[in-house]
C-alpha cells in the first residue's frame, strides 16, 4: 500500500491537489445545480470521463477545460504558473 504525507500532515502534494480540485470542481457544479450528464451534454466531455474525475481526479487537461469553461470558471486557469519562482531569499520581493 502507498501512502502519502499529505495524508498525515498538513502539506501540498500531488494527492491532495487532486483531491481538493476534484471536490471544488464538484461543489461548483453542483452549485449550478447542473447533473454530470446535463453537464457532458453542455461540455462536450463524456458523462463517464465527468465521473471517473469526480471519482479518481483523472482527467485529460483538454477535458479539464472544457468542463472549467461550462461552468463558468475558465479564468482560473489563467493564474496558473503566473507566479515568479523565489530560489533564493535576495531574489524575493515584497
Amino acid at each position: 500500500m502507498k501512502f502519502d504525507i499529505g495524508d498525515f500532515v498538513l502539506v501540498i502534494t500531488e494527492k491532495s491537489t487532486v483531491d481538493n480540485l476534484k471536490e471544488r470542481f464538484k461543489a461548483r457544479r453542483k452549485e449550478r445545480k447542473l447533473s454530470q450528464k446535463a453537464l457532458a451534454q453542455s461540455s462536450g466531455v463524456s458523462y463517464a470521463s465527468i465521473r471517473r474525475f469526480e471519482q479518481t481526479g483523472e482527467i485529460s487537461l483538454r477535458s479539464l477545460i472544457k468542463l472549467a469553461n461550462a461552468i463558468g470558471c475558465l479564468s482560473d486557469f489563467e493564474e496558473l504558473f503566473k507566479h515568479e519562482i523565489i530560489t533564493s531569499v535576495k531574489d524575493y520581493k515584497k
